[in-house]
């Protein structure tokens, strides 16, 4: 058995944390996953090892030079730079198991490029922009202090970072539109055993 990365990815709101879970509850799939890391503040709750590995820029920049470092996204925050990344650290064992990730489509393509095209599989989300807006909306009114303009700001992030000259040069040939979740998960785990 040769193991593959299903690689989740989408606008925000198009249904990726759902669809995740969904897909990590198949005992069908038996998917592992990775432990990211960041060099973010650990939350109360949090566990190092468990929700991510936590270090600093010097951790970062070791990983770097040793040229572990697989992908890297970093956000400007009013805290500083917070960095979110992944490290071939020998958690994956693609001999023997497959994993599921989520993620940017620029993160996907950091991971392709490292692991290999034939190792990894683009589960590609996409949803009509008001479906998603109005998604996205209702979200963001279910929070104690919404966030309108983070929103906003969001869903023109994401209209750039997956245009679609960007997308195609992903190489990403397989889409599946989440209107309705029952029917986009049944397609989307026929895809995956077709795949395994």
């Amino acid at each position: 058995m040769m193991g593959k990365i299903f690689y989740i990815m989408g606008k925000s709101s198009s249904g990726k944390d759902t669809i995740y879970r969904k897909l990590l509850e198949n005992e069908r799939f038996a998917f592992r996953t990775l432990v990211p890391y960041t060099t973010r503040p650990m939350r109360s709750g949090e566990q190092d090892g468990v929700d991510y590995f936590f270090t600093d820029e010097a951790g970062l920049e070791k990983i770097r030079q040793e040229g572990r470092l697989v992908e890297l996204r970093s956000y400007h925050t009013v805290l500083g730079i917070w960095n979110y990344f992944t490290v071939d650290d020998g958690q994956l064992d693609l001999a023997n198991y497959h994993y599921l990730l989520i993620g940017t489509l620029e993160s996907y393509r950091s991971m392709r490029s490292f692991y290999g095209a034939d190792a990894l599989v683009p589960i590609f989300l996409e949803i009509e922009d008001g479906e998603l807006l109005q998604r996205a909306l209702g979200r963001e009114r279910a929070q104690k202090e919404p966030k309108y303009a983070e929103m906003c700001r969001r869903f023109l992030a994401d209209t750039a970072d997956f245009a679609e000259e960007k997308i195609r040069e992903a190489g990403i040939e397989r889409r599946f539109k989440n209107e309705e979740l029952t029917a986009c998960l049944s397609e989307i785990e026929a895809y995956i055993q077709s795949k395994m």
